[in-house]
Protein backbone atom coordinates (compact mmCIF):
# COMPACT_ATOMS: atom_id res chain seq x y z
CA UNK A 1 0.00 0.00 0.00
CA UNK A 2 1.07 3.59 -0.82
CA UNK A 3 1.96 5.25 2.49
CA UNK A 4 -0.67 8.24 1.29
CA UNK A 5 -3.01 5.86 0.72
CA UNK A 6 -2.02 4.83 4.10
CA UNK A 7 -5.34 6.09 6.55
CA UNK A 8 -6.52 5.38 9.87
CA UNK A 9 -9.58 7.42 10.54
CA UNK A 10 -11.17 5.08 13.02
CA UNK A 11 -8.00 4.51 14.70
CA UNK A 12 -7.61 8.58 14.59
CA UNK A 13 -11.00 9.08 16.10
CA UNK A 14 -10.01 6.25 18.68
CA UNK A 15 -6.86 7.97 19.66
CA UNK A 16 -8.80 10.94 20.15
CA UNK A 17 -11.36 9.54 22.69
CA UNK A 18 -8.52 7.93 23.93
CA UNK A 19 -6.71 11.26 24.82
CA UNK A 20 -10.10 12.95 26.00
CA UNK A 21 -10.47 10.30 29.39
CA UNK A 22 -6.83 8.85 29.88
CA UNK A 23 -3.55 11.15 30.15
CA UNK A 24 -1.42 9.92 27.51
CA UNK A 25 -4.32 8.24 25.25
CA UNK A 26 -2.97 4.84 26.73
CA UNK A 27 -2.00 2.94 29.87
CA UNK A 28 1.34 2.51 29.29
CA UNK A 29 3.78 5.28 27.71
CA UNK A 30 5.43 3.07 25.56
CA UNK A 31 2.09 2.48 24.00
CA UNK A 32 1.35 6.53 23.16
CA UNK A 33 0.76 7.71 20.22
CA UNK A 34 3.49 9.71 20.40
CA UNK A 35 6.04 6.41 19.46
CA UNK A 36 4.23 6.23 16.31
CA UNK A 37 3.87 8.59 12.91
CA UNK A 38 1.41 11.16 13.31
CA UNK A 39 -1.91 9.32 12.46
CA UNK A 40 -0.47 6.50 12.04
CA UNK A 41 -1.09 5.29 15.24
CA UNK A 42 -3.39 2.14 15.26
CA UNK A 43 -5.60 1.23 17.85
CA UNK A 44 -6.04 -2.20 18.31
CA UNK A 45 -9.10 -4.55 18.06
CA UNK A 46 -8.18 -7.93 18.65
CA UNK A 47 -4.88 -10.22 18.08
CA UNK A 48 -4.59 -14.05 17.28
CA UNK A 49 -0.79 -15.54 16.91
CA UNK A 50 1.69 -12.87 15.28
CA UNK A 51 -1.13 -10.72 14.02
CA UNK A 52 -3.20 -8.39 15.46
CA UNK A 53 -5.99 -5.95 13.85
CA UNK A 54 -6.75 -2.41 14.00
CA UNK A 55 -10.38 -1.15 14.40
CA UNK A 56 -10.12 0.01 11.10
CA UNK A 57 -9.52 -3.58 9.71
CA UNK A 58 -6.21 -3.79 8.59
CA UNK A 59 -4.31 -7.09 9.64
CA UNK A 60 -0.33 -6.35 10.90
CA UNK A 61 2.74 -8.84 11.46
CA UNK A 62 3.24 -7.77 15.05
CA UNK A 63 6.83 -7.46 16.60
CA UNK A 64 7.48 -6.93 20.36
CA UNK A 65 4.28 -8.11 20.87
CA UNK A 66 2.51 -6.89 24.31
CA UNK A 67 5.44 -5.01 25.30
CA UNK A 68 7.71 -8.55 25.19
CA UNK A 69 5.27 -9.88 27.22
CA UNK A 70 3.06 -12.39 24.58
CA UNK A 71 6.11 -14.59 23.67
CA UNK A 72 3.84 -17.30 22.60
CA UNK A 73 1.34 -14.93 20.48
CA UNK A 74 -1.81 -13.51 21.13
CA UNK A 75 -4.63 -16.00 22.68
CA UNK A 76 -2.54 -18.97 22.56
CA UNK A 77 -4.49 -21.93 22.77
CA UNK A 78 -2.88 -23.63 25.50
CA UNK A 79 -2.73 -20.67 28.11
CA UNK A 80 -6.38 -19.69 27.03
CA UNK A 81 -7.91 -23.24 27.83
CA UNK A 82 -5.42 -23.07 31.28
CA UNK A 83 -6.87 -19.74 32.41
CA UNK A 84 -10.72 -20.71 30.92
CA UNK A 85 -10.59 -23.85 33.43
CA UNK A 86 -9.37 -21.32 36.24
CA UNK A 87 -12.03 -18.43 35.68
CA UNK A 88 -15.38 -21.10 36.46
CA UNK A 89 -13.44 -21.62 39.84
CA UNK A 90 -13.54 -17.90 40.99
CA UNK A 91 -10.35 -15.97 40.78
CA UNK A 92 -9.83 -14.60 44.13
CA UNK A 93 -10.98 -15.72 47.63
CA UNK A 94 -10.01 -14.44 51.14
CA UNK A 95 -7.55 -17.38 51.74
CA UNK A 96 -4.63 -18.41 49.41
CA UNK A 97 -5.63 -20.86 47.01
CA UNK A 98 -4.34 -24.50 46.69
CA UNK A 99 -2.96 -22.96 42.73
CA UNK A 100 -0.60 -20.72 45.06
CA UNK A 101 1.83 -23.09 45.83
CA UNK A 102 1.64 -25.22 43.01
CA UNK A 103 2.37 -21.98 41.04
CA UNK A 104 5.49 -21.39 43.29
CA UNK A 105 6.05 -24.87 43.34
CA UNK A 106 6.68 -24.98 39.37
CA UNK A 107 8.40 -21.57 39.45
CA UNK A 108 11.21 -22.69 41.42
CA UNK A 109 11.41 -25.82 39.68
CA UNK A 110 11.98 -23.77 36.22
CA UNK A 111 13.83 -20.99 37.89
CA UNK A 112 16.32 -23.48 41.03
CA UNK A 113 18.59 -20.49 41.25
CA UNK A 114 15.81 -19.48 43.82
CA UNK A 115 14.58 -19.99 46.86
CA UNK A 116 11.19 -18.55 47.45
CA UNK A 117 8.74 -16.33 45.45
CA UNK A 118 5.94 -13.95 45.97
CA UNK A 119 3.92 -12.93 43.12
CA UNK A 120 2.54 -9.84 41.97
CA UNK A 121 0.86 -7.97 38.93
CA UNK A 122 3.36 -5.85 37.68
CA UNK A 123 6.93 -5.38 37.32
CA UNK A 124 7.38 -2.29 39.14
CA UNK A 125 5.88 -3.57 42.48
CA UNK A 126 8.05 -6.90 42.01
CA UNK A 127 11.71 -4.27 41.58
CA UNK A 128 10.29 -2.02 44.51
CA UNK A 129 10.16 -4.94 46.94
CA UNK A 130 13.22 -6.28 45.76
CA UNK A 131 15.11 -2.33 47.14
CA UNK A 132 13.02 -2.19 50.03
CA UNK A 133 13.65 -5.98 51.08
CA UNK A 134 17.80 -5.03 50.27
CA UNK A 135 17.46 -1.79 52.06
CA UNK A 136 15.99 -3.47 55.26
CA UNK A 137 18.08 -6.14 55.03
CA UNK A 138 21.55 -4.13 54.84
CA UNK A 139 20.18 -0.91 56.67
CA UNK A 140 21.51 1.09 53.99
CA UNK A 141 19.66 3.93 52.02
CA UNK A 142 21.38 4.15 48.83
CA UNK A 143 20.25 2.10 45.90
CA UNK A 144 22.83 1.54 43.00
CA UNK A 145 20.72 1.02 39.12
CA UNK A 146 22.64 0.54 36.35
CA UNK A 147 22.28 4.07 34.53
CA UNK A 148 22.83 2.10 30.85
CA UNK A 149 19.66 0.15 31.09
CA UNK A 150 16.34 2.14 30.57
CA UNK A 151 13.73 1.00 32.93
CA UNK A 152 13.32 -0.37 36.40
CA UNK A 153 9.90 1.04 38.04
CA UNK A 154 6.88 3.88 38.05
CA UNK A 155 8.48 4.39 42.04
CA UNK A 156 10.08 7.34 43.06
CA UNK A 157 13.75 5.82 43.65
CA UNK A 158 13.92 5.11 39.80
CA UNK A 159 11.56 7.83 38.06
CA UNK A 160 13.51 10.82 39.82
CA UNK A 161 16.01 9.47 37.94
CA UNK A 162 14.80 10.44 34.47
CA UNK A 163 13.97 13.76 32.82
CA UNK A 164 10.03 12.92 33.72
CA UNK A 165 11.12 13.07 37.93
CA UNK A 166 8.29 15.77 37.84
CA UNK A 167 6.69 15.41 42.07
CA UNK A 168 9.56 13.63 43.00
CA UNK A 169 11.74 15.05 45.76
CA UNK A 170 15.42 15.87 45.07
CA UNK A 171 15.64 13.66 48.70
CA UNK A 172 14.49 10.94 47.43
CA UNK A 173 16.47 11.27 43.92
CA UNK A 174 19.61 11.85 45.71
CA UNK A 175 19.12 8.34 46.88
CA UNK A 176 19.77 6.17 43.50
CA UNK A 177 23.00 6.32 41.96
CA UNK A 178 24.36 4.83 38.68
CA UNK A 179 26.67 2.69 37.48
CA UNK A 180 28.06 1.89 34.00
CA UNK A 181 27.32 -1.65 32.47
CA UNK A 182 30.45 -4.04 32.03
CA UNK A 183 32.89 -1.53 33.69
CA UNK A 184 33.47 -3.25 37.38
CA UNK A 185 36.36 -0.83 37.91
CA UNK A 186 33.81 2.35 37.79
CA UNK A 187 31.45 -0.15 39.86
CA UNK A 188 33.91 -0.38 42.76
CA UNK A 189 34.69 2.98 42.62
CA UNK A 190 31.17 3.85 43.26
CA UNK A 191 30.46 0.94 46.30
CA UNK A 192 34.12 2.82 47.69
CA UNK A 193 32.80 6.16 47.43
CA UNK A 194 29.51 5.80 48.77
CA UNK A 195 31.18 2.76 51.52
CA UNK A 196 28.74 1.14 53.69
CA UNK A 197 25.60 3.30 51.99
CA UNK A 198 24.76 1.02 49.08
CA UNK A 199 21.82 -1.55 49.78
CA UNK A 200 21.88 -2.73 46.25
CA UNK A 201 23.21 -3.14 42.27
CA UNK A 202 20.39 -3.65 40.48
CA UNK A 203 20.26 -4.43 37.00
CA UNK A 204 19.34 -6.35 34.00
CA UNK A 205 21.52 -9.19 33.42
CA UNK A 206 21.75 -8.55 29.64
CA UNK A 207 20.64 -6.65 27.19
CA UNK A 208 21.62 -5.94 23.61
CA UNK A 209 24.77 -8.28 23.85
CA UNK A 210 26.26 -10.91 26.37
CA UNK A 211 27.40 -9.46 29.17
CA UNK A 212 31.69 -9.15 29.11
CA UNK A 213 33.22 -12.53 30.21
CA UNK A 214 33.55 -12.89 34.18
CA UNK A 215 31.32 -9.13 34.63
CA UNK A 216 28.18 -10.82 36.33
CA UNK A 217 30.96 -13.10 38.10
CA UNK A 218 32.65 -9.83 39.33
CA UNK A 219 29.57 -8.23 39.99
CA UNK A 220 28.69 -11.23 42.46
CA UNK A 221 31.96 -11.02 44.17
CA UNK A 222 31.74 -6.66 44.08
CA UNK A 223 28.41 -7.12 46.22
CA UNK A 224 29.86 -9.89 48.75
CA UNK A 225 32.75 -8.04 49.15
CA UNK A 226 30.98 -4.49 49.85
CA UNK A 227 28.10 -6.40 51.56
CA UNK A 228 25.13 -5.37 49.46
CA UNK A 229 22.10 -7.63 47.74
CA UNK A 230 22.89 -8.25 43.96
CA UNK A 231 19.60 -8.28 42.18
CA UNK A 232 18.76 -8.88 38.90
CA UNK A 233 15.60 -7.40 36.74
CA UNK A 234 14.72 -10.17 34.68
CA UNK A 235 11.47 -8.74 33.53
CA UNK A 236 12.76 -9.30 30.04
CA UNK A 237 15.80 -11.74 29.87
CA UNK A 238 13.17 -14.27 31.74
CA UNK A 239 12.59 -16.86 29.61
CA UNK A 240 13.41 -14.97 26.03
CA UNK A 241 17.66 -16.07 26.97
CA UNK A 242 16.51 -19.69 28.75
CA UNK A 243 13.73 -20.67 30.73
CA UNK A 244 15.89 -19.90 33.73
CA UNK A 245 16.11 -16.46 32.55
CA UNK A 246 19.82 -15.02 31.91
CA UNK A 247 20.93 -15.96 35.73
CA UNK A 248 20.10 -19.75 34.65
CA UNK A 249 22.18 -18.95 31.35
CA UNK A 250 25.06 -17.70 32.57
CA UNK A 251 25.54 -19.49 36.10
CA UNK A 252 25.67 -16.10 38.05
CA UNK A 253 23.33 -16.47 41.22
CA UNK A 254 21.85 -13.08 41.98
CA UNK A 255 20.26 -12.87 45.89
CA UNK A 256 17.03 -11.41 44.41
CA UNK A 257 15.39 -11.72 41.03
CA UNK A 258 12.29 -10.02 39.72
CA UNK A 259 10.06 -11.81 36.88
CA UNK A 260 7.32 -10.76 34.58
CA UNK A 261 6.45 -10.16 30.95
CA UNK A 262 6.58 -13.60 29.16
CA UNK A 263 6.10 -15.22 32.42
CA UNK A 264 1.96 -14.83 31.78
CA UNK A 265 1.98 -14.42 28.00
CA UNK A 266 -0.27 -11.58 28.57
CA UNK A 267 -1.64 -12.00 31.49
CA UNK A 268 -0.68 -9.76 34.89
CA UNK A 269 1.89 -11.93 36.68
CA UNK A 270 5.23 -10.72 37.93
CA UNK A 271 7.47 -12.58 40.41
CA UNK A 272 10.17 -11.52 43.05
CA UNK A 273 12.12 -14.77 44.16
CA UNK A 274 15.39 -14.93 45.82
CA UNK A 275 17.28 -16.62 48.79
CA UNK A 276 15.53 -17.79 51.46
CA UNK A 277 17.40 -15.66 54.03
CA UNK A 278 16.28 -12.56 52.31
CA UNK A 279 12.74 -13.31 51.58
CA UNK A 280 11.76 -14.59 54.89
CA UNK A 281 11.81 -11.03 55.84
CA UNK A 282 8.70 -10.52 54.69
CA UNK A 283 7.33 -13.08 55.90
CA UNK A 284 5.91 -14.64 59.56
CA UNK A 285 8.93 -16.97 60.58
CA UNK A 286 11.32 -14.58 60.99
CA UNK A 287 12.25 -13.08 64.28
CA UNK A 288 13.51 -9.43 63.01
CA UNK A 289 11.55 -6.01 61.96
CA UNK A 290 9.20 -6.93 59.32
CA UNK A 291 9.30 -6.02 55.77
CA UNK A 292 6.33 -5.16 53.89
CA UNK A 293 7.27 -6.93 50.91
CA UNK A 294 4.49 -7.40 48.54
CA UNK A 295 0.87 -7.81 49.78
CA UNK A 296 -1.53 -7.28 46.44
CA UNK A 297 -5.61 -8.20 46.19
CA UNK A 298 -4.97 -9.22 42.85
CA UNK A 299 -1.54 -10.49 43.07
CA UNK A 300 -2.44 -14.47 43.35
CA UNK A 301 -5.81 -14.20 41.01
CA UNK A 302 -5.91 -18.25 39.93
CA UNK A 303 -6.42 -17.31 35.74
CA UNK A 304 -2.92 -15.52 36.11
CA UNK A 305 -1.46 -17.86 37.68
CA UNK A 306 -2.74 -20.96 35.88
CA UNK A 307 -1.34 -18.76 32.60
CA UNK A 308 1.71 -18.47 34.02
CA UNK A 309 2.09 -22.54 34.67
CA UNK A 310 0.48 -23.04 31.61
CA UNK A 311 3.31 -20.97 29.91
CA UNK A 312 6.70 -22.43 31.83
CA UNK A 313 5.02 -25.81 30.88
CA UNK A 314 5.00 -24.66 26.98
CA UNK A 315 8.35 -23.35 27.21
CA UNK A 316 9.81 -26.73 28.42
CA UNK A 317 7.99 -29.33 26.19
CA UNK A 318 8.31 -26.95 23.30
CA UNK A 319 11.69 -25.60 23.28
CA UNK A 320 10.25 -21.87 23.22
CA UNK A 321 13.39 -20.08 23.87
CA UNK A 322 15.02 -22.12 21.38
CA UNK A 323 12.73 -21.41 19.00
CA UNK A 324 12.51 -17.33 19.43
CA UNK A 325 16.07 -17.58 18.91
CA UNK A 326 15.90 -19.71 15.72
CA UNK A 327 12.85 -17.11 14.30
CA UNK A 328 15.16 -14.58 15.60
CA UNK A 329 18.03 -15.36 14.24
CA UNK A 330 15.95 -15.68 10.59
CA UNK A 331 14.55 -12.25 10.83
CA UNK A 332 17.88 -10.18 11.32
CA UNK A 333 19.66 -12.20 8.15
CA UNK A 334 17.06 -11.01 6.39
CA UNK A 335 16.98 -7.70 7.59
CA UNK A 336 20.79 -7.15 7.09
CA UNK A 337 20.60 -8.90 4.00
CA UNK A 338 18.17 -6.17 2.25
CA UNK A 339 19.10 -3.09 4.04
CA UNK A 340 22.71 -3.88 2.92
CA UNK A 341 21.35 -4.57 -0.62
CA UNK A 342 19.63 -1.17 -0.63
CA UNK A 343 23.01 0.81 0.77
CA UNK A 344 21.72 1.53 4.10
CA UNK A 345 22.97 -1.65 6.44
CA UNK A 346 25.10 1.08 8.18
CA UNK A 347 21.86 3.02 8.75
CA UNK A 348 19.32 0.81 9.88
CA UNK A 349 21.03 -1.41 12.75
CA UNK A 350 19.94 -4.23 14.26
CA UNK A 351 21.08 -5.04 17.96
CA UNK A 352 20.22 -7.41 20.51
CA UNK A 353 20.28 -11.06 21.23
CA UNK A 354 18.03 -12.78 18.87
CA UNK A 355 15.55 -13.41 21.04
CA UNK A 356 15.03 -9.67 22.00
CA UNK A 357 16.17 -7.95 18.74
CA UNK A 358 15.51 -4.04 18.66
CA UNK A 359 16.34 -1.77 15.50
CA UNK A 360 18.33 1.88 15.28
CA UNK A 361 18.09 4.19 12.87
CA UNK A 362 20.76 6.78 12.34
CA UNK A 363 21.68 9.34 9.92
CA UNK A 364 23.36 10.54 7.16
CA UNK A 365 26.27 11.05 9.73
CA UNK A 366 25.75 7.83 11.68
CA UNK A 367 23.85 9.76 14.73
CA UNK A 368 20.36 8.01 16.12
CA UNK A 369 17.48 9.82 14.35
CA UNK A 370 13.83 10.40 15.27
CA UNK A 371 12.86 11.75 12.32
CA UNK A 372 14.34 8.23 10.10
CA UNK A 373 12.72 6.07 12.50
CA UNK A 374 9.40 7.90 11.67
CA UNK A 375 10.17 7.18 7.96
CA UNK A 376 10.80 3.69 9.02
CA UNK A 377 7.90 2.87 11.06
CA UNK A 378 5.52 4.70 8.39
CA UNK A 379 6.59 2.53 5.71
CA UNK A 380 6.08 -0.50 7.69
CA UNK A 381 3.02 0.03 9.08
CA UNK A 382 1.80 0.94 5.57
CA UNK A 383 3.08 -2.97 4.76
CA UNK A 384 1.35 -4.59 7.33
CA UNK A 385 4.28 -4.38 9.73
CA UNK A 386 3.91 -3.25 12.95
CA UNK A 387 6.98 -3.27 14.89
CA UNK A 388 8.18 -0.94 17.02
CA UNK A 389 11.06 -3.46 17.95
CA UNK A 390 11.85 -6.53 15.92
CA UNK A 391 10.76 -8.62 19.34
CA UNK A 392 9.76 -12.22 18.03
CA UNK A 393 7.17 -14.45 19.26
CA UNK A 394 7.05 -18.08 18.70
CA UNK A 395 3.70 -18.02 16.82
CA UNK A 396 5.44 -16.06 13.59
CA UNK A 397 5.51 -18.16 10.31
CA UNK A 398 8.28 -18.33 7.98
CA UNK A 399 5.86 -16.65 5.61
CA UNK A 400 5.05 -14.08 8.21
CA UNK A 401 9.22 -13.29 8.45
CA UNK A 402 9.21 -13.77 4.90
CA UNK A 403 6.92 -10.56 4.24
CA UNK A 404 8.25 -8.89 7.06
CA UNK A 405 11.95 -8.71 4.82
CA UNK A 406 9.74 -7.60 1.79
CA UNK A 407 8.28 -4.54 3.17
CA UNK A 408 11.84 -4.13 5.22
CA UNK A 409 13.55 -3.70 1.73
CA UNK A 410 10.77 -1.55 0.05
CA UNK A 411 11.26 0.94 3.64
CA UNK A 412 14.97 0.93 3.00
CA UNK A 413 14.88 1.87 -0.80
CA UNK A 414 13.31 5.02 0.60
CA UNK A 415 15.57 5.44 3.36
CA UNK A 416 18.17 5.30 0.45
CA UNK A 417 16.48 8.39 -1.08
CA UNK A 418 16.20 10.40 1.79
CA UNK A 419 19.84 9.75 2.77
CA UNK A 420 20.34 10.72 -0.36
CA UNK A 421 18.37 13.79 -0.38
CA UNK A 422 19.99 14.65 3.27
CA UNK A 423 16.28 15.11 4.55
CA UNK A 424 13.89 12.61 5.62
CA UNK A 425 11.31 15.05 5.73
CA UNK A 426 9.16 14.71 2.29
CA UNK A 427 8.76 10.60 3.06
CA UNK A 428 8.27 10.43 7.12
CA UNK A 429 5.65 13.37 7.18
CA UNK A 430 4.32 15.05 10.19
CA UNK A 431 6.11 15.42 13.60
CA UNK A 432 8.85 12.84 14.14
CA UNK A 433 8.28 9.90 16.94
CA UNK A 434 9.34 11.26 20.48
CA UNK A 435 11.48 9.26 23.42
CA UNK A 436 9.55 8.02 26.04
CA UNK A 437 11.08 9.13 28.74
CA UNK A 438 11.48 13.91 28.32
CA UNK A 439 10.93 16.67 30.54
CA UNK A 440 7.91 18.50 28.47
CA UNK A 441 5.35 16.74 26.29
Amino acid sequence: MDTEEFLLPRSRTANERLHALIPGGAHTYAKGDDQYPEHLAPVISHGRGAHVWDVDGNRYIEYGSGLRSVSLGHAHPRVVEAVRRQLDRGSNFVRPSILEVEAAERFLATVPTAEMVKFAKNGSDATTAAVRLARAVTGRPRVAVCGDHPFFSVDDWFIGTTPMSAGIPAATEELTVAFPYGDLAATEELLSRYEDEVACLILEPATHSDPPPGYLAGLRQLADRHGCVLIFDEMITGFRWSEAGAQGLYGVVPDLSTFGKALGNGFAVSALAGRRELMERGGLRDSRDRVFLLSTTHGAETHSLAAAMAVQTTYAEEGISAQLHALGERLAAGVREVAAAMGVGDHIVLRGRASNLVFATLDETGQPSQRYRTLFLRHLLAGGVLAPSFVVSSALSDADIAHTVDVVAQACAVYRKALDAGDPTPWSAGRPVKPVFRRLA
